[in-house]
């Protein structure tokens, strides 16, 4: 959607705005859509099959992609309008620094022994109950939590902002958080959320897979696609299991195990080789990350420079 010679300067302004300003301490906008999400989801959510749940995302989500469309097209003549409007989209949906600062919060009391304040830190960032974790259990989690939400909250959006700009990107992030909502096979969501489950999971796939690419790629190569074609299978979540696999593969490191949600156990299939996460494979997930930017951005390069220099692809 936007013209190829701007696509990097586009990446790059969003990913550096984040690097420098992080997401809002305040008035994050995706707290407000929370908020409004949850509030149509508590008046239409009576019971409904899945219509009800397709009808009420589409209520929560098009809106605003909508309006960012509109003005796109209204700047069709102002390429340069359009890349700052998707660089300021993009910078709304990335979550890169939050994500490290989250996992540096960890691993730094992990690293000097104090176990009690490892385990507040990383009930912050995940789901399943940390009140018992051992060191292993919280730096498993940590790890997990940045491998899989480096998809979601960096380079899914980057992909995203790549094929469509600011309307795509938008769209993606506030499906994304609506599965984050919704998308939990409990009575209450389990139909209700289906909609905002799959739509993830589709606008997720291809962006996940070339995230465990570049995990491999960033990493330990062979370990990681060796991990990712024997072990993402056996993973619940379609898009979760190759970006996990990969990226523990690459780290040399296991992951799963026994992870206690709402107390009750669930046993993880392994993901990874070698030995078990500990705090140095938090450390080791960030500098993964932070390689596997440079790809991104290196390939995005590549991929303009006939462009740049006048000639054609």
């Amino acid at each position: 959607m936007l013209p190829i010679e701007l696509l990097l300067p586009t990446l790059l302004l969003g990913v550096l705005l984040d690097r420098w300003l992080g997401e809002p301490r305040r008035w994050h906008w995706l707290v407000g859509f929370g908020r409004l999400a949850g509030w149509l989801e508590s008046r239409l959510n009576r019971g409904g099959g899945r219509l009800i749940g397709v009808l009420t995302l589409l209520l929560a989500v098009l809106p605003l992609p909508v309006l960012l469309l509109w003005l796109h097209l209204q700047w069709a003549g102002q390429p340069w309008l359009q890349a700052l409007l998707a660089a300021g989209c993009l910078y709304l949906a990335l979550g890169g620094r939050s994500l490290v600062e989250h996992a540096e919060a960890v691993a730094v009391p992990l690293h000097r022994g104090d176990l009690a304040a490892a385990r507040k830190r990383v009930g912050w960032i995940v789901s399943r109950e940390t009140a018992s974790m051992d060191e292993r259990q919280v730096s498993i989690a940590t790890v997990e939590s940045v491998l899989e939400n480096g998809n979601d909250a960096l380079f899914a959006a980057l992909f995203w902002c790549l094929i469509g700009g600011a309307p795509a990107v938008i769209l993606f992030r506030l499906v994304n958080t609506l599965d984050a909502m919704w998308g939990y096979k409990t009575e209450r969501y389990h139909r209700f959320g289906w909609a905002a489950a799959r739509l993830d999971d589709l606008l997720g796939w291809l962006p996940a897979r070339l995230t465990a690419l570049s995990y491999a790629l960033a990493g330990d190569t062979r370990t990681a696609l060796r991990c990712w074609r024997d072990q993402a299978a056996a993973c619940a979540s379609p898009n979760g299991g190759p970006v996990m696999c990969a990226g523990a593969g690459a780290l040399n490191a296991q992951l799963g195990g026994t992870v206690i949600y709402h107390g009750k156990a669930v046993e993880k299939p392994p993901m990874g080789s070698g030995r078990w996460a500990d705090g140095a494979a938090i450390d080791g997930a960030i500098r993964l990350l932070r390689r596997s930017l440079v790809l991104w951005l290196v390939a995005v390069a590549l991929f303009s420079l006939p462009w740049l220099s006048g000639g054609t692809l």
